[in-house]
């Protein structure tokens, strides 16, 4: 009787899911063209490229695609004790490049209603998670032979917003990046 109660109990303890506060597993880590794990505060090219183009005024502040290699990115973990880029975190994403004029943070635009698209814009906020930067929060995903981009922040667990795939909209001369049903399937390269 006590082995079958023992035996029990085992069982019940291996089948079952973790205890409140036990750890999961961290999530896989964001690897770059070489195979080396993605550094947080480290510069990378997004492949293919994503550079910043202007809107009008004399500071680019558009994310755009083009057929080049692009500008080197930045990505900012909000836990940026560990070290890492980790697929489904949220992080800021920002151009390290030298351009004087522009705050180059990733942030979601408001909807254009001329269009009827949400954009991807620089102007957002390094760090500070919650509900008044939760535009500047995006996350990168395992997709198909590489990774997407993707807008749907859980760093505000109550804030409403809009969550999507980031690909290309054909907008005039450039392709800009925006929410969308297809996404822009991209790679990292270390600068």
């Amino acid at each position: 009787m006590k082995i079958t109660l023992l035996a029990l109990v085992l069982l019940i303890a291996l089948t079952t899911k973790p205890l409140l506060g036990a750890t999961g597993a961290a999530p896989e880590q964001v690897v770059d063209t070489s195979g080396k794990k993605l550094r947080a505060g480290a510069s990378y090219y997004i492949v293919p490229g994503i550079t910043l183009t202007e809107s009008g005024d004399d500071c680019p502040d558009v994310v755009t695609a083009d057929d080049f290699q692009g500008i080197p990115w930045t990505f900012l973990p909000v836990n940026t004790k560990k070290g890492v880029v980790r697929v489904s975190t949220d992080l800021n994403i920002y151009s390290s490049a030298d351009i004087d004029c522009s705050n180059t943070v990733w942030k979601l635009d408001d909807y254009n209603s001329s269009t009827r698209q949400r954009f991807v814009d620089t102007g957002g906020v390094l760090g500070n998670p919650g509900s008044q930067t939760i535009r500047s929060w995006f996350k990168i995903e395992k997709y198909e032979d590489g990774y997407k981009l993707v807008y749907c922040p859980s760093v505000c667990k109550d804030c409403n917003h809009p969550c999507g795939d980031i690909g290309i909209y054909q907008d005039q001369n450039i392709k800009r990046l925006a929410l969308s049903y297809v996404p822009f399937t991209v790679k990292f390269q270390q600068a």
